[in-house]
């Protein structure tokens, strides 16, 4: 298995099926909260359904457009992290996440997301990652913002959300720009 250690307490662990129980437990409990910006939450009915999402998942590693990860605080799944869109031809990806409501405000998806824009940077040579956030969703906003990226506009009813559209604020950091950071 896959393991990724950020810190003492934090670890990115390459989604498996093993987390199909957990996984669904954790999107249960905190439903509410993460339906407030997350379209698929409603879907996610069963845990046939966190096994669904391993398998897409699975499947997009294995064709090499990216991969899900496990965020594991202090060895229990605490949310997800990885890249949604990865664009090897112009060099770019989309990193998404979300986190369980009890564990906000602590850093843990900013040190996760720094890992892997690092990563994006590092070892696959991307020039350009972006995250997109739904705009009125102020403390997903605020992690490209602490990471130095540059808000470039707004995708205007970029997705549909419980039978409306919602824009989302599209962010995005530059190989030359992360460089200049480190």
């Amino acid at each position: 298995m896959f393991k990724w250690q950020i810190d003492d307490h934090l670890e990115l662990g390459l989604l498996e099926w093993r987390h199909a129980e957990e996984l669904f437990a954790v999107v249960d409990a905190n439903r509410a909260y993460l339906r407030e910006w997350l379209p698929w939450v409603d879907g996610s009915k069963t845990v046939a359904d966190s096994l669904d999402f391993i398998q897409r998942s699975a499947q997009q590693w294995a064709d090499n457009r990216g991969f899900q990860a496990c965020i594991l605080f202090k060895g229990n799944i605490a949310g997800m992290i990885g890249f949604h869109r990865v664009d090897w031809q112009d060099h770019k990806c989309e990193i998404g996440y979300w986190l369980r409501a009890d564990l906000q405000g602590q850093g843990i998806v900013t040190k996760c997301c720094q890992a892997l824009v690092d990563f994006a940077f590092t070892e696959w040579q991307m020039n350009r990652v972006e995250i997109h956030c739904g705009a009125g969703n102020i403390k997903s906003q605020a992690i490209p913002v602490r990471l130095g990226f540059v808000q470039e506009g707004i995708q205007r009813q970029a997705a549909k959300l419980r039978d409306q559209f919602v824009d989302h604020v599209i962010f995005s950091q530059l190989r030359d720009e992360w460089s200049a950071r480190r």
